[in-house]
Order: C-alpha cells, then sequence, then structure tokens
C-alpha cells in the first residue's frame, strides 16, 4: 500500500525559503559585484578577463574547480544513478581525487613551463593550426551540446522539484543567472565560487543527513550513523565499488575497469585536457596552482557523502513505499533523476532554502564555468586566430561576451526541445554526459599524453587522433546493430543490455578507442620521422615534476584514504 505524504513534503517554497535564498543571491551577486569594481580597470585586458591572471589564490582555485565540477550532473544525475546502482557511481569522484595528483605533478609544470593558456593553443603550439582549429570546434561543439545544455535540463527538473516552479521557466532563470555571473569575468567566477562552494557543501550535507535519519526513523531509530548501517543493510548490494559481470549494471561500470581501464582515460582527460577545469590553474604560479588543486582532490572524497548517499537512502525509502508518485515522469515512468529533489522537499521550512541555494549554487557555478571558457576558446583560438588577427584586448572582451551570450541561449534552445528525450522517461543523466563525452576523450586524451611526453610526435598523428578518435568511437557504438558481438563475452568484452543485443561498454570502448589511437600515432610518426619529420616538442625536463614537502605528504594522505575506502567498499 502507498504511504501517504505529509502535505509539508509537496514540491513549493515558502516564505523563510525565499528569504534564504534572497540572502544567498545577495551575497553571491553582491561579492560577485564588489570583486568586479576591484578590478574593473582590468577587463579590457583578455587574458585577466579570461584567466584572473595571477590574482587567484589556492584556495580560490581548489573552490572553483569544484564548484565548475560539481553541478546538476552530479546533484541530480549522480543521485539517480546512487539510487540505481549504488555507491559504485562514487568511483567517478573518488578516482577523480588520484586523477587530480597526477595532473598537479605532470600535467600542470608543462602548461605552465610553456605559458599555455588554452587548449587549442598548446595544440597549436604543440603541433599545427589545423589541429588546434578542429578541437576548438570540436570543444565548443562538446560544451553546448552535451555540458551547457545537460546541466540546464538537470539543473531546471531540481529546481522545478523542489520549488513547484515551471521547469521551462527554470530552465530560463538558470541561464540569465549564469550569464551575469560569467560576463564578471574569470575573477568574479574563481572568488564567488568560494561562496557557491560553501552553501552547496553545507545544502548537501543537510539533505545526506535528513536522508539517513529519516532511513533510521522508519526503522524505529534514531541518528544518522543507525542510519548509515542500516543502509548498508537493507541495501547491501548497493555499498559495491567493482561490479561482477551478472551485475545489471556492468554496462555502466563494467569492473576493474574502473581501476585499470577507461575510467582512468575519462578523468584525465576531464582534469588534465579541459579548458574550463585547468583554466581555473593557468592563470597561476605553480606552487598555488598545485595546492590548489590538491585542496580540489581532499573536497572530491566528500562528494559521494553529499551526492551519492542521498540516492541510496532514496532507493531504501522508495522501497519503504515513500516518493511512488514523486518520482515519476509524466508518462508514468520512475525517473531516478527525481530522488534527489523528491528528498529535499522532506527539508524542513528554511533550510529547504538553504538546500535550494546550494542547488542554484552549484548550477551556477558550473555553467558559469563553461560558459566562460567556451568564450575563451572561441575568442582567443577562433575568433582572433582566424576572423580579426589585429583586434584589439578591449574589441576580444567583447566578443567574449557576446560568445558567452550566444552560447547560453543555443543550450536553452537544446535543453527546452530534446532535453527531455535524451535525459528524461527514467534515464540516468549522469551517465548521459559520461559517454557522449567519451566519443571523443580517447582520440584527444592520446593526442595530448603523446603530446606532451614524446617530442617526435607529428602533427598528423595527432589529426588522425582527433578525427580518427570519434569515428571510432561512433564506429564501436554501432557495432551491435550490425554484428552479433556475443562471441567476445567470454572475454568479458560484451554484455547484454536491456533488450538482449550484446554491447561494449562504454568506459571499455574508450579503452579499446585510446589503444588504437596510441598505436596508430606511434606507427604515423615513425613513418614521418623516416621521412625526415621532426616536429618541435615542448620543453619537458625532470625537475619541473618534483613536489615540495607539504604537497607530497597531502598526495599520501589521500592515496591512503582512497585505498581504505576500496578496501572496505570493494
Amino acid at each position: 500500500m502507498e504511504e501517504q505524504q505529509p502535505v509539508d513534503y509537496v514540491a513549493s517554497l515558502k516564505n523563510i525559503d525565499y528569504i534564504v535564498f534572497l540572502i544567498y543571491f545577495v551575497i553571491v551577486a553582491g561579492y560577485g559585484y564588489w570583486i568586479y569594481n576591484r578590478k574593473k580597470r582590468q577587463q579590457t585586458d583578455s587574458k585577466d578577463f579570461f584567466l584572473a591572471e595571477g590574482s587567484l589564490t589556492w584556495w580560490a582555485i581548489g573552490a572553483s574547480l569544484i564548484a565548475s565540477n560539481i553541478s546538476a550532473e552530479q546533484f541530480i544525475g549522480m543521485s539517480g544513478s546512487g539510487f540505481k546502482m549504488g555507491l559504485a557511481i562514487a568511483t567517478y569522484e573518488w578516482m577523480a581525487a588520484l586523477t587530480l595528483i597526477i595532473v598537479a605533478v605532470f600535467f600542470i609544470p608543462v602548461y605552465l613551463k610553456n605559458k599555455i593558456y588554452t587548449m587549442p593553443q598548446f595544440l597549436s603550439q604543440r603541433y599545427n593550426g589545423t589541429v588546434a582549429m578542429i578541437m576548438a570546434v570540436f570543444w565548443l561543439l562538446l560544451y553546448i551540446v552535451v555540458n551547457l545544455m545537460s546541466i540546464l535540463y538537470l539543473g531546471a527538473i531540481a529546481i522545478s522539484g523542489i520549488s513547484g516552479l515551471n521547469i521551462y521557466f527554470c530552465i530560463l532563470l538558470l541561464a540569465v543567472f549564469s550569464i551575469v555571473i560569467t560576463l564578471g569575468g574569470m575573477k568574479v567566477i574563481g572568488f564567488t565560487d568560494v561562496i557557491q562552494v560553501f552553501f552547496l557543501v553545507l545544502g548537501g550535507l543537510m539533505a545526506t543527513y535528513i536522508a539517513l535519519n529519516l532511513v533510521a526513523e522508519k526503522s524505529g531509530q534514531t541518528g544518522i550513523l543507525n542510519g548509515f548501517s542500516l543502509l548498508t543493510s537493507q541495501a547491501g548490494d548497493h555499498f559495491h565499488m567493482i561490479f561482477k559481470r551478472d551485475n545489471p549494471n556492468y554496462m555502466d561500470l563494467p569492473g576493474l575497469t574502473v581501476l585499470i581501464g577507461g575510467m582512468w582515460i575519462t578523468n584525465l582527460n576531464y582534469w588534465g585536457c579541459n579548458q574550463y577545469i585547468t583554466q581555473r590553474a593557468l592563470g597561476a604560479d605553480l606552487k598555488t596552482a598545485r595546492s590548489g588543486i590538491l585542496f580540489a582532490a581532499f573536497l572530491k572524497l566528500l562528494m559521494p557523502v553529499i551526492v551519492v548517499l542521498p540516492g541510496i537512502a532514496a532507493f531504501v525509502l522508495h522501497q519503504k513505499g515513500m516518493f511512488q508518485t514523486e518520482m515519476l515522469d509524466s508518462k508514468g515512468i520512475l525517473d531516478v533523476n527525481k530522488a534527489y529533489p523528491s528528498l529535499l522537499n522532506l527539508l524542513p521550512d528554511g533550510m529547504k532554502g538553504v538546500a535550494f541555494a546550494a542547488l542554484t549554487a552549484a548550477i551556477v557555478a558550473s555553467l558559469a564555468g563553461k560558459a566562460n571558457s567556451i568564450g575563451t576558446i572561441f575568442t582567443l583560438d577562433i575568433y582572433n586566430k582566424a576572423f580579426d588577427k589585429n583586434a584589439s584586448e578591449k574589441k576580444l572582451v567583447n566578443v567574449g561576451k557576446l560568445a558567452v551570450i550566444i552560447s547560453m541561449f543555443l543550450a536553452v534552445v537544446l535543453s527546452l526541445i530534446i532535453g527531455e528525450k535524451l535525459m528524461g522517461e527514467g534515464k540516468q543523466g549522469f551517465q548521459y554526459i559520461q559517454e557522449y563525452t567519451g566519443f571523443v576523450s580517447p582520440g584527444i586524451f592520446a593526442m595530448f599524453l603523446l603530446g606532451f611526453f614524446w617530442k617526435k610526435t607529428t602533427s598528423n598523428a595527432a589529426l588522425f587522433a582527433t578525427i580518427g578518435g570519434f569515428a571510432l568511437s561512433v564506429f564501436f557504438k554501432f557495432l551491435p546493430q550490425f554484428v552479433d558481438l556475443s562471441f567476445l563475452s567470454g572475454m568479458g568484452f560484451a554484455v547484454p543490455n536491456a533488450e538482449g543485443v550484446y554491447e561494449i561498454p562504454f568506459l571499455d570502448r574508450m579503452g579499446f578507442v585510446f589503444i588504437i589511437c596510441v598505436l596508430s600515432m606511434i606507427i604515423i610518426t615513425k613513418y614521418e620521422n623516416s621521412k625526415g619529420i621532426q616536429p618541435k616538442g615542448l620543453e619537458v625536463d625532470s625537475s619541473m615534476f618534483r613536489t615540495n614537502t607539504s604537497f607530497t605528504v597531502g598526495a599520501v594522505l589521500v592515496c591512503g584514504i582512497l585505498a581504505a575506502l576500496y578496501t572496505v567498499f570493494w
């Protein structure tokens, strides 16, 4: 029998919630305006506008990295995946902590030593303008079609689910708020992100507390520790990090691949070769950049508590009869993306306003970071190179602002037209983002990795990775429609999907494409080297990778915590 919910659990905000949200809005907008006015005289400098060159502190860099990363796809999408598959989805967060250490040690020194400000600039400097231009277009399409659109749509689901506001109005509201923040430049984004992260963590921890406490109460107990203990006993299958092949979620997280396979490509490409992530550190000195990235790694360890545990708690509560109607979409299908908003509606008046602010903070910070990167890439790597090489600094800044507005408009249109089709009807929004980003990740990462550490790598080899990597990803994606891949199941490389068709899990596909790209790049490079083509490598020496004592201690501590977590929840 369906459990009746108290009337206070409906999706609506009370006056006190609006007051709390208004306070948050005034604090963020006021602080952002103060930062903007302090730096206004520099706003005609394009590098200062896009990179906040030399002015972000380590704590601002770390907070901004997390604020740009944690958004609707985590709060909504990852909580939904937690509801469906459990703690295993946290591997994206925990492996990211280790990835950030690697990026801080090996990637950032190369960027800073060679004065790299954008990813296409790196490709132009290391390879040639053709590779850089193709990838600049690739990145713009990826950021708009996958990132901006998905965050707007998933974010609107969350905001609508808490407030009861129309989802289309929520999309427009988020877009406008994000544009206002973005037009202030990277300094405004970077420093306001510190406040955004505070609200994000506070609101997230509140939701986790409420969820665990409610699980305990449903079993006649109290306290979050009892709630967590009940979760592990009542949803024991949701507390395994490594899936066996007979697990129905193996397609999304294929066993040891999350430790030694495609997960590394996803994370290293995202954190090390991604404009809107590395952009936070590119304007700082090496020590400050590394300290900021280490701070972000520690915050990453905390994220599953905020974004995954609530999803698992919602699963247990749903099994007990709660959220039976709240989690249905317009067609009456269970929508896992509504797990987190349903939980937030249990918060008391006032606290719901804090959670509302936290969600808005996460969504807006991430949208602003991505929009700024779109403006940066379009202005410095496309407009300035292909359309107006002699543009003034002021004109470049204005072009960047216009690019931000246009890209956000396109994302709004896409989210209104195809958002529900791609991420609604019970689909996992987080997995949608990972899979479609994975179409370009293997080739990009192969191109960057060899470009960093093998000076002989040629431009044509990089061009193959750029175009060939994408083509191979599409080929492997649609191959099951034409070829029966069941013969690969014995080796663990193919599993049946919901329709019974054997597919290669997308993380494994990424691994295969990456290996093919690397081998092809080596063959092409060896051939061209034999013809006398000797490309210019980057300036790299072993001393760049030495770390100071405090960073080393922090990195070892992160690794120790990760080892303990995977040992306990294997």
